[in-house]
């Protein structure tokens, strides 16, 4: 599968998984292996990178020197904490700088707010973050975010942690179009048929943490979306054949067959 570009960073996994919602360390590892991912998400305020002194830590299970972290706000409501958060990030990922902004509006639906996204989108790219947005699918709001700086752009797909898959495809493909930075669907995936409309679409990624973590088997979930992911972006770049209320035309040529002799 033809490689992912982030930031300038090369990645051949098109798949990007969360590691919070596992039963331990042990479970977000083995699923992640088999979900061949090399992007892992981490809701700092959530997880212990290193903060909490004496408590197991998620960089022995999946140590940075083997996968590429992406810290994220998860919890925040304001970018005043988004930003915070991120800094804090940086400071115990020696300097890390790419990360996911998530700036919630509401602690039921999960919905971003996008005033607050906006704000701190600009004050990060400005400070030297390298920001992958979690973004509503308003076509307008994602050039904007594109405009300021931000280096992927991760629309919904539903409400996070729905399962609910791609509610609005004519959305993500209006953005799709005008992007010219990485779109990642983000949210709502529930399942592998998801992620593989999500590519087929045009999408660059896909961004899951609950659709792997709570499936009956996390491991064979995680399986599933690898081979969804991969067999989405090869149809993608294969292009599908015309959709058609019907088709006069015979799937076989009919040419130069014998004619049944008149009587």
């Amino acid at each position: 599968m033809d490689p992912l570009v982030i930031a300038g960073r090369t990645f051949e996994s098109r798949l990007l998984i969360g590691t919070g919602k596992y039963r331990d360390f042990a479970e977000t590892r083995a699923a992640i292996d088999a979900s061949g991912a090399q992007i892992v998400t981490v809701a700092i305020r959530r997880t212990n990178i290193g903060q909490n002194a004496g408590e197991p830590s998620l960089l022995d299970a999946l140590p940075p020197s083997q996968f590429t972290y992406l810290p994220n706000t998860a919890g925040c409501y304001n970018a005043e904490d988004a930003v915070r958060t991120l800094r804090l990030a940086r400071e115990l990922l020696d300097g890390h700088d790419l990360v996911k902004l998530e700036v919630l509006g509401d602690p039921q639906t999960l919905f971003p707010n996008m005033i607050e996204t906006l704000a701190a989108a600009r004050t990060l790219v400005a400070d030297g973050f390298k920001v992958m947005v979690y973004c509503s699918d308003d076509p307008i709001m994602a050039q904007e975010l594109e405009r300021i700086g931000c280096v992927a752009i991760m629309p919904l797909a539903s409400l996070i942690g729905s399962g609910m898959g791609i509610l609005n495809p004519w959305n993500l493909q209006l953005i799709i179009e005008k992007a010219t930075v990485p779109v990642v669907v983000d949210a709502g995936v529930g399942t592998a048929s998801d992620a593989a409309i999500a590519m087929e679409l045009g999408c660059d990624a896909v961004l899951m943490n609950t659709a792997v973590a709570k499936a009956r088997d996390p491991i064979l979930m995680a399986r599933a979306m690898r081979k969804a992911v991969e067999a989405g972006r090869e149809a993608f770049l294969a292009g599908r054949m015309p959709r058609k209320l019907y088709s006069a035309s015979p799937s076989s040529p009919v040419g130069g067959l014998i004619e049944p002799r008149a009587t």
